[in-house]
């Protein structure tokens, strides 16, 4: 082959076709890391979820049965946070009232303000207030040996309060069991993290107290067949385990007294 007639031409043609290449080879190996990125910060969001959602489950409210506390365990200092209702309201007296849910199960209560005064006060505030219409109850257990109903959540997904939490806690049972018709407040494990949820016991259920127990607040003096024939029968969609989650039944407290 004869050489070439302008060699400096060529030496540029081919310097461009290199930088060329290189360019588009740069481009795709940054793309294929923008790429790579995206997915590693997807599954770790998606795990991150996850993680909340077991630590929501696992720690708001009541948990799962469990053994007898340790000796060793015993609840947390703490203080009250935000404008909680006075521990006066309750006027260390018995209150009754109804919780409506679904517009047709109603459940007679009574608030005891003599052993949970703090507890009673908060309830009963947020009642007057209308705070619990339009909530809903979000989370059942139907556990042989934990039965109930958690209710009260601002959001109506376990989240939100109304700007406070309280303690301390009061008339927790010594032995660990919520008798059928109970309805103690719910907590994470900090005795100063009530707030604004409850759960109601449609059966016998023992708790575990490693971390205090909760506060029983009072009790239903009627309509539990109707809950448990309109809601907690149809059962419940799994959350944290197969006897833990939302209930079949989507449920909102319609109405709620007291006086």
């Amino acid at each position: 082959m004869a050489p070439s007639k302008n060699p400096d031409r060529e030496n540029r043609d081919r310097l461009r076709r290199y930088t060329a290449r290189q360019q588009v080879h740069a481009g795709q190996v940054a793309r294929r890391r923008r790429d790579n990125v995206f997915a590693v910060t997807a599954v770790v969001v998606v795990v991150g979820l996850a993680a909340v959602s077991q630590v929501f489950w696992s720690t708001t409210g009541p948990g799962a049965p469990s053994a007898a506390p340790s000796a060793s365990s015993t609840p947390a200092a703490g203080e009250n946070v935000g404008d909680v209702p006075s521990s006066s309201i309750a006027e260390g007296r018995a209150w009754t009232g109804q919780l409506t849910l679904n517009n047709d199960v109603d459940l007679g209560i009574e608030l005891d303000g003599v052993k949970a005064p703090q507890a009673a006060s908060v309830v009963i505030d947020l009642i007057e207030k209308g705070f619990y219409t339009g909530t809903s109850c979000h989370r059942m257990s139907d556990a042989e040996t934990a039965k109930f109903i958690q209710c009260g959540s601002a959001n109506g997904d376990g989240t939100g309060d109304a700007g406070f939490t309280f303690g301390p806690l009061e008339n927790v049972p010594d032995d660990g069991i919520y008798p059928t018709g109970t309805i103690a407040m719910a907590r994470s494990t900090d005795p100063y993290s009530q707030s604004t949820q409850f759960f109601i016991t449609y059966g016998d259920t023992t708790l575990d107290g490693s971390t205090g127990g909760y506060t029983v607040v009072g009790h239903v003096t009627s309509g539990l067949d109707q809950l448990e024939a309109e809601i907690t029968d149809a059962g419940l969609t799994p959350g944290s385990s197969e006897t833990d989650g939302a209930p079949v039944v989507a449920t909102t407290i319609t109405a709620a007294t007291i006086e």
